[in-house]
C-alpha cells in the first residue's frame, strides 16, 4: 500500500496545499453540485456515519472508523470499494469545519491510488442545503486523462445522489 505521511516527501505539500484543493502534479478538482432539502448539521450527520455507508453507498462495502476525532467526527477512517472493475481498500484522513459547513479529506495509504484530495461544503438555502463536493484522484496506474475526469464524474454524480437520497429517506 502507498502510505503519505507528514514525514513524507508528499506530506508537507498535502499540508500547504490543502487549501488550494490539490497537491502538486494532480489534476484540478472535478466538483459537481447538488440542493438537498434537509439543514446542513443533517447531511454532515449522515456524511460523517461512516459505519452506514455500506448501506446507502453502492461502491463502499465496509467503512470503520481506525482513528476517531472529536465528538463523533471521524479522524480516519479504511474503506472497502468494489466498484465492478475497480476495486481498492484505502485509508481517509478528515478534517471537519468548526462551523460544520466543510469536510475535507486526504489520502493516507491505499493500494490504487498516490493520492486524493476530497471536500464537502454545505451551503444553507433556506429549508434545503446546497452541497458542492470536489475530488482530485491521483492513481497508481496509468489513465488516460479523458477517462479518468469520466470516472471522476460517475463517482462524484453517484456519491450526491445517494446523499441526497439517505438524507432525504
Amino acid at each position: 500500500m502507498t502510505r503519505v505521511s507528514a514525514n513524507s516527501p508528499a506530506g508537507p505539500y498535502r499540508q500547504a496545499h490543502r487549501r488550494a484543493g490539490s497537491l502538486p502534479g494532480m489534476a484540478d478538482p472535478a466538483t459537481q453540485s447538488i440542493v438537498i432539502d434537509a439543514d446542513p448539521k443533517a447531511i454532515m450527520d449522515v456524511i460523517a456515519d461512516f459505519s452506514a455507508y455500506p448501506q446507502w453507498a453502492s461502491a463502499v462495502k465496509k467503512a470503520e472508523v481506525t482513528v476517531p476525532g472529536v465528538g463523533d467526527r471521524a479522524k480516519q477512517v479504511r474503506f472497502l470499494v468494489d466498484a465492478g472493475l475497480v476495486r481498492d481498500e484505502y485509508v481517509l484522513e478528515y478534517t471537519w469545519s468548526a462551523d460544520g459547513l466543510a469536510v475535507s479529506w486526504d489520502l493516507v495509504e491505499s493500494q490504487m491510488q498516490k493520492a486524493q484530495h476530497g471536500r464537502y461544503v454545505l451551503e444553507p438555502l433556506g429549508a434545503a442545503t446546497t452541497v458542492t463536493y470536489s475530488l482530485t484522484v491521483d492513481l497508481a496506474i496509468p489513465m488516460i486523462g479523458m477517462i479518468k475526469r469520466k470516472a471522476e464524474k460517475v463517482i462524484m454524480d453517484t456519491a450526491l445522489k445517494e446523499l441526497k437520497r439517505r438524507v432525504e429517506a
